[in-house]
């Protein structure tokens, strides 16, 4: 083979081998949670998906860079220009005007976004940790202790949610008004609202993988309890808890407006919080003052629907039927598009069997 042959065949082997290396590299990407659903997602499924994680990471961008991103600080009355005045429309100075308390509309919505993640970090967290582990030991040794907790489980989620956060808020944050001690309070507040949540669900899925033939091995193998509930039990009961995660991050926003709303919040010189910032603009909507509720109410709606959208499309795609279908529906498109027609220019053939002699008689 001479010199030019076997240029030209390392260079086709390296143009052979170089996809199956890219994607080796890129295989790992393709198995995160989030991005192996939205390859799995079909038509209405995927662009709401979409649309929920857009959203969602602009909430969290904002949130994070708050201090870049705001004008102003949350509590900031005047600079050097001297006082920014009530209620002033929005202009080149204020973009979304002012309150009626003479905050800066923008900056409070900028800070509020903070404030709402990190109360949405703290609830969900506290939940998740506490809620699996009264779970996981309820499910698994059963006995006086299972019923006695889901009884309990049971009464608190029979309980109005935002009545008993009020009551919760009131009891933790005791006349405190400090930015970590209203976000802690609420956060907390909401925490007891979602326990019951992850606990049923942990629970289910407890009683039913300890009755799993590797369980039963475990023991047999003389595997102690602590090791079975966390290598063997837990790790096949938490398959559910992300969508879980997403939905009730939604609804720790939406609880924590309602407590700033009436009032059990965080007050507005301790961190900004969209809730009271929407209560007071109630009254300046029936005077014609349109952007004092304006913004804060879109930006709780914005938020909330972006986590709400990211939880049900993640819900309806752990569903097997619903994924199926919407599969089979794309295949059968796809088959439809390159199907051929059969061509009837072409003479029939006669198919007929030809007649014995016998027939002619």
């Amino acid at each position: 083979m001479t010199a030019p042959e076997i240029a030209g065949a390392e260079a086709s082997g390296a143009a052979a081998a170089a996809p199956e290396h890219l994607e080796g590299r890129g295989a790992w990407f393709k198995k995160l949670p989030v991005v192996h659903q939205l390859r799995q997602s079909v038509g209405l499924q995927r662009g709401m998906l979409i649309a929920g994680l857009v959203l969602t990471a602009g909430f969290v961008l904002v949130a994070v860079l708050s201090p870049v991103l705001a004008p102003f600080g949350w509590s900031q009355l005047r600079d050097l220009d001297g006082a920014f005045g009530a209620q002033q429309p929005p202009s080149a100075e204020h973009w979304f005007g002012t309150t009626v308390g003479g905050y800066d509309v923008l900056s409070r919505v900028v800070w509020g976004a903070r404030t709402a993640l990190l109360v949405v970090v703290v609830a969900v967290a506290s939940s998740i940790v506490v809620g699996v582990l009264l779970g996981l030991v309820s499910g698994y040794f059963g006995g006086w202790l299972d019923r006695m907790l889901v009884v309990v489980a049971d009464a608190i989620y029979a309980f109005p949610s935002l009545l008993l956060a009020i009551l919760l808020a009131i009891v933790i944050s005791g006349g405190q008004s400090s930015m970590w001690g209203g976000i802690f309070a609420a956060a907390l507040s909401i925490t007891v609202v979602f326990v019951p949540q992850y606990f049923r669900v942990v629970r289910a899925e407890v009683v039913r993988v300890k009755q799993e033939a590797f369980v039963d091995s475990a023991r047999v193998l003389g595997t102690g309890h602590w090791r079975i509930m966390t290598r063997h039990v837990l790790r096949n009961s938490t398959r559910t808890l992300p969508l879980i995660i997403t939905l009730n991050a939604s609804e720790a926003i939406l609880t924590l407006a309602g407590l700033g709303f009436l009032g059990f919040g965080i007050e507005p010189t301790a961190a900004a919080e969209w809730g009271y910032d929407l209560q007071r603009a109630v009254a300046d909507v029936t005077s014609g003052i349109w952007w004092t509720a304006l913004f804060p109410g879109l930006a709780i709606v914005m938020a909330a629907m972006g986590m709400t959208l990211m939880g049900e499309s993640l819900n309806d795609l752990s569903d097997p039927r619903l994924r199926s279908r919407a599969r089979s529906r794309k295949v059968a498109g796809a088959v439809a598009a390159t199907s051929v027609e059969a061509d009837t220019s072409v003479a029939p053939v006669d198919t007929a069997e030809p007649k014995q002699k016998g027939d002619d008689a």
